[in-house]
């Protein structure tokens, strides 16, 4: 298992699961504690499945059984109840002050397993590639467009040679412009975009490096990337639903932004030299 939380994991993998296998994810979501008490049977019992199914779900999620995955969220739930975190997954308008605290812990929760699962000789060979590269390129489709934008622009301000763009087919015309001295970030939650796929085939058969910020590290694209860096998350946790938390991400690119600020010796002017550039343009 990685630094990743079980719910986290559960979250993160949650589209790649069978039907049944997201009964079971389902369940454990909404009964956590009940969970540390129960046998393969009788978890199988109470989601609808099978033991089998307990057991090749368990194993989806990176344990070898579920004797093992309980152990690791028994330990989850005494942590939880150490730091007295009286929190649950529920939003509910007409009780703002929980609706917060909630939000702010599973938020929290995504952010700490996110910093968790960085490899620290993975990442500085990340760092290295970007801060010597003579073109990077962000690529996202959907909901992570913004993403991919806002770290065009850091690293722009960094001095370091950023595109990216809002249509497909002009990310897929850039990256058939790169180069062995160019890299690619592809940020995609599910690690399944054909579009992307294709980007990332095209970058490779240039010679460009592909780094790839997903949830899922089983995914296509996670296979199809030189360097993996794995976000958390717990929308599903909030939502009842699977959607992309965009904060892990941008969390991912602000760690290499601060990274390459401090290392890098003209950042501090390249940034101010931006500054100055855009002060006209604010109220004084």
């Amino acid at each position: 298992m990685n630094n990743q939380s079980i719910l986290g994991t559960i979250c993160s993998s949650y589209e790649q699961f069978f039907d049944a296998e997201k009964k079971i994810a389902d369940f454990i979501m909404e009964n956590k504690k009940a969970v540390v008490d129960m046998t393969v049977a009788q978890l199988a019992k109470a989601s609808g499945t099978s033991d089998a199914t307990v057991s090749r779900f368990c194993r989806r999620c990176g344990f070898k059984g579920f004797q093992s995955l309980k152990m690791d969220l028994a330990k989850e739930v005494m942590e939880e109840e150490r730091d007295s975190l009286q929190v649950s997954n529920e939003i509910d308008r007409r009780n703002l002050p929980q609706s917060l605290q909630n939000i702010l812990a599973n938020k929290t929760a995504e952010m700490t397993a996110t910093m968790g699962m960085l490899e620290p000789e993975n990442l500085e060979t990340i760092l290295r590639i970007l801060e010597h590269a003579r073109l990077i390129q962000f690529a996202a489709v959907g909901n992570t467009i913004p993403v991919a934008m806002d770290g065009a622009f850091k690293f722009n301000q960094l001095g370091l040679c950023c595109v990216s763009g809002t249509i497909w087919e002009g990310q897929i015309a850039a990256t058939y412009n790169l180069g062995p001295m160019d890299a690619v970030i592809i940020i995609s939650n599910s690690g399944t975009s054909k579009r992307l796929l294709a980007l990332a085939q095209g970058a490779h058969e240039n010679g460009a490096r592909v780094i790839v910020i997903t949830n899922n590290s089983s995914s296509p694209l996670a296979l199809a990337s030189d360097y993996l860096i794995i976000t958390a998350t717990r929308e599903k946790l909030l939502t009842g639903d699977f959607w992309f938390s965009r904060i892990p991400a941008m969390m991912v690119i602000e760690t290499l932004y601060l990274l390459l600020f401090v290392s890098k010796e003209d950042a501090r002017a390249h940034i101010r030299r931006h500054e100055d550039s855009i002060r006209q343009d604010k109220l004084t």
